[in-house]
């Protein structure tokens, strides 16, 4: 093995030594009481839906493919390639079909959500000191 390689193991992945010291090192604080271990039950992945179960996801909730693209924050372009077939959602968004179908509420509160007023920075060149923003 190079020492290029070398390097760029020991830079990206903790040695069994480093990851050994962290885990004694939490324990002596956890025995002085300095350290609370608590176990958390990480939810599996989410289940990867066929295209069809992306259309009736999207048609139980009868949002066109642009309002639910804007929903689950993707293009109408995406959720059509994934109603098609021809891709696949990122776990970002399986995550989100899954929050939705087990509560399609979600989608409501998101799409009815009041947006924040958006405020405008302008740089070099502005027309004027209190110009609208459209």
């Amino acid at each position: 093995m190079g020492e290029e390689r070398r390097e760029q193991m020991t830079e990206t992945q903790p040695t069994v030594f480093d990851q050994l010291k962290a885990g004694l090192h939490d324990s002596v604080g956890f025995s002085r009481g300095k350290l609370s271990l608590i176990t958390t039950d990480l939810p599996s992945p989410p289940q990867r839906p066929s295209p069809a179960e992306i259309a009736g996801l999207r048609n139980s909730l009868r949002m066109s493919q642009a309002v639910f693209a804007a929903v689950i924050n993707v293009s109408a372009k995406t959720v059509q390639s994934w109603e098609q077939g021809a891709r696949q959602p990122s776990h970002a968004a399986l995550r989100m079909l899954e929050l939705i179908h087990d509560d399609p509420g979600v989608a409501d509160s998101i799409l009815h959500r009041r947006p924040e007023p958006r405020t405008r920075v302008r740089g070099r060149g502005s027309r004027r000191e209190g110009a609208q923003v459209r």
